[in-house]
């Protein structure tokens, strides 16, 4: 579906407050946003259900909160009412726009970041493994904590004892059903939309030398507080027609150090949501982090550092813009 053959205008959801005050759920409609609960009475004027309490998240009853608010802003998008409730998001600080209950990421699932740095003569040899384990493989997911999720223009905060932590820009898939066992097929029915995500790492800390034998640890590479920032905010999946046609791109101070379509996964979204569902129970508001390409401080012998600025984006969902800080400094 084409976004010009929409009966009704983009929106995007995310999370807001006004100085200091208890973060709310709101519409982001362009330069603005608007409290979803200053939504309901327009749904009431036009005899719909609104389906969402304020203390549920906007996951949990998605598909006909999505086609609620769908219907009011067609309705009433000139209306008085709806235009008074509108706050420029200049005057308002943009949080994680959601709290995922479980969070997960899919490694090693872009063939760029498989090829990168190798030599020549090595590279078809990549290609092709990439392709068969495509073809007889299956993802390789770990958990993330929701306890390291931050917002899109918060401090990421740098442990003291890590020394490689790296970036990982990547699209964040948003899932807004329970989902059990889903088939391959029916897997994108779950999706309610998407995002952008950091997946930081510390790459000392990925390999476990001891006990002998162990391989990888996630726990300790991936979930310190503050190593996931999430937005702006969610993009619903019928306004975003290609999910394989997003680019992504990641500055360090500026500097352009990741660059790539995510058409380049190896494991495609609907293939990983059959996957994890196939192991876990998935949410209602879960977090799929889908994988991350070429790259990587570790490619460039570059880590981040107290000061730097990372700025992480996807065409259509928005940017995000992140100082990094030593644990603890004020």
């Amino acid at each position: 579906m084409d976004k010009l053959e929409l009966p009704f205008p983009a929106f995007g959801l995310g999370r807001f407050s006004v100085a200091g005050c208890t973060p709310f759920m709101g519409v982001v409609l362009e330069d603005s946003a608007m409290a979803l609960q200053a939504l309901a009475p327009l749904a009431q004027r036009m005899g719909a259900v609104w389906p969402c309490p304020v203390e549920q998240s906007p996951f949990e009853q998605w598909p006909a909160l999505f086609d609620v608010l769908s219907r009011v802003i067609a309705e009433f998008a000139e209306d008085e009412a709806f235009e008074s409730a509108k706050i420029p998001l200049e005057r308002l600080r943009i949080h994680a726009p959601f709290q995922p209950r479980q969070a997960f990421c899919t490694i090693a699932n872009y063939r760029s970041g498989a090829v990168q740095a190798r030599l020549d003569a090595a590279r078809a040899a990549a290609i092709e493994a990439c392709e068969q384990r495509l073809r007889d493989g299956q993802p390789y997911v770990s958990n993330k904590l929701p306890t390291s999720v931050i917002g899109p223009f918060d401090a990421i905060a740098l442990p003291a004892h890590v020394r490689q932590p790296d970036w990982e820009v990547e699209l964040g898939v948003v899932i807004g059903k329970e989902a059990r066992n889903v088939k391959r097929e029916d897997a994108m029915s779950c999706v309610a939309g998407y995002t952008v995500v950091n997946d930081i790492t510390v790459r000392e800390l990925v390999s476990r030398h001891e006990p002998q034998g162990m391989g990888t640890d996630w726990l300790q590479a991936k979930n310190a507080p503050g190593f996931l920032p999430v937005g702006p905010w969610v993009v619903p999946a019928a306004f975003v027609p290609d999910p394989y046609a997003l680019r992504m791109t990641l500055r360090l101070n500026g500097e352009l150090m990741q660059d790539e379509k995510t058409g380049d996964m190896i494991f495609d979204i609907a293939a990983q949501i059959e996957y994890v569902s196939r192991h876990v129970r998935l949410l209602p508001g879960d977090l799929l982090c889908t994988g991350a390409p070429a790259g990587f401080g570790l490619h460039y012998g570059r880590f981040l550092e107290p000061g730097d600025m990372v700025q992480a984006g996807i065409d259509g969902l928005g940017g995000q813009r992140n100082e990094c800080r030593r644990e603890g400094a004020a």
